[in-house]
């Protein structure tokens, strides 16, 4: 039985959202979603498809845009583009179960409608049409969309030949595919390849799929890309393995809480430890939050470029707790003994990223009473545990800024704008 995937992506979401707020037609109105108390370098989030036929590309810097051009700058407000999220994943639940919806992100989601389309009797396209409908006039957002016979060609369908067709809308099949796009270029253009295996495959001389599907050596390809080398393969070809039960039934065999940021000038040493310090309170309140334990901490540091251009290798290390642990002191002071080992004073730090690793669930694994963090007591820890589960109480009730400590005041201190923002932007709450 044939599969039918349709992928479906909310054109410029941000934009359009902030284009329906306002009353604007989001295909016809300038606008841009970008921070206007930032700098001109700050990255738009958005650009209206209005803009983007003008020549402005998305992600584009602010300063980037021509000043001769007359357009909107809306403030990112990313709890409203997530409550439009939810509204629209509500109308795609009107006629796909959950079970067969794969969300890739915020504004993108595939679903297998290969059983839906006897029960509505049409095809895949027209229920792709139906639901595009759908979310047109219940929420005022465009979206394009793509079917394909498997899940690569649903999304190279969506990316590539809805992009270039008037209605937003592409179809491909395994012959399709070869007929309209094994000679397209740049390679670029296709789901999962990137600008770095475009460059590394044309030291191979190849430039097309079809090149790719027709190489001759394919043993080379292995050498250069590894395992990735049979994916490439198949997708050249237009073939694409996974379904969505595949998705669906896939569990990690470790996981991790990242939380990262980039300051918005060089940081020193003593002014970075206190940024430290807050992004692993932060991690601990996370964990806590999830009734997730982890077992070490790894911290991540990107430097300045120094008075003579000179950026120095990244900082990296990883500190163990004991134990797993969501410990606020055990992860406090792992955190800041990783960057007083690592971290060089010399030069000015940029980018944060701490890593909780091998994260599990509380009560997971074969731990004793006594395995605790390195340094801490039992009593020690039960009474912090009661302490700070009152605080996260607090914080969930009156806000994430209702308890902040001493530090989170120093001139230096992120956390409380950050506690403001929903990934690294304004919430707009």
């Amino acid at each position: 039985m044939e599969k039918y995937y349709l992928c479906i992506d909310l054109k410029s979401f941000y934009a359009s959202v902030e284009c329906v707020e306002r009353g604007f037609d989001p295909m016809t109105t300038d606008l841009v979603v970008a921070d206007p108390e930032r700098t001109e370098k700050t990255i738009c989030l958005a650009v209206s498809p209005s803009l983007k036929a003008k020549g402005v590309r998305n992600r584009c810097r602010v300063f980037e845009i021509p000043k001769n051009f007359d357009y909107f700058m809306a403030p990112p407000r990313m709890q409203r583009y997530i409550d439009y999220s939810a509204e629209i994943y509500a109308i795609y639940l009107k006629y796909v179960a959950k079970e067969d919806i794969h969300v890739y992100s915020i504004d993108e989601v595939f679903m297998d409608v290969t059983s839906y389309l006897p029960l509505y009797q049409c095809t895949a396209r027209e229920l792709g049409e139906r639901i595009r409908a759908d979310v047109l006039k219940t929420t005022g957002i465009p979206s394009s969309c793509g079917v394909g016979t498997n899940m690569f060609l649903a999304k190279v369908a969506l990316d590539i030949s809805a992009k270039h067709s008037a209605d937003f809308f592409g179809e491909l099949d395994e012959q399709s595919f070869k007929e309209t796009l094994w000679n397209h270029k740049p390679l670029s253009d296709f789901w999962r390849i990137g600008k770095r295996t475009q460059a590394h495959l044309a030291r191979l001389g190849i430039e097309t799929m079809a090149q790719l599907a027709l190489y001759p050596y394919p043993e080379k390809l292995y050498a250069e890309f590894g395992i990735d080398a049979e994916i490439l393969i198949d997708h050249a070809w237009g073939i694409e393995p996974v379904e969505m039960h595949h998705i669906k039934n896939y569990e990690s065999a470790t996981h991790s809480v990242t939380i990262g940021q980039v300051l918005s000038r060089g940081y020193s040493f003593a002014e970075a430890r206190v940024i430290v310090s807050e992004m692993a309170d932060a991690l601990h309140f996370e964990l806590l939050d999830r009734k997730l334990l982890c077992e070490s901490v790894t911290i991540s540091i990107n430097y300045e470029k120094n008075e003579h251009g000179y950026v120095p290798h990244h900082a990296h290390g990883t500190g163990h707790c004991g134990a797993p642990t969501n410990s606020k002191v055990a992860l406090v002071a792992a955190a800041l003994e990783v960057f007083d080992r690592c971290v060089d004073k010399d030069y000015k730090v940029r980018h944060v990223y701490i890593v909780g690793n091998n994260v599990m669930k509380e009560g997971a694994g074969q731990l004793s009473l006594f395995d605790v963090p390195t340094g801490m007591e039992q009593a020690e820890l039960e009474a912090e545990a009661a302490r700070e589960g009152a605080v996260l109480n607090v914080k969930k009730r009156f806000g994430k800024n209702a308890v902040v400590r001493g530090i989170d005041l120093l001139p230096e201190a992120t956390q409380m704008e950050r506690n403001r923002q929903i990934g690294g932007h304004k919430s707009g709450e």
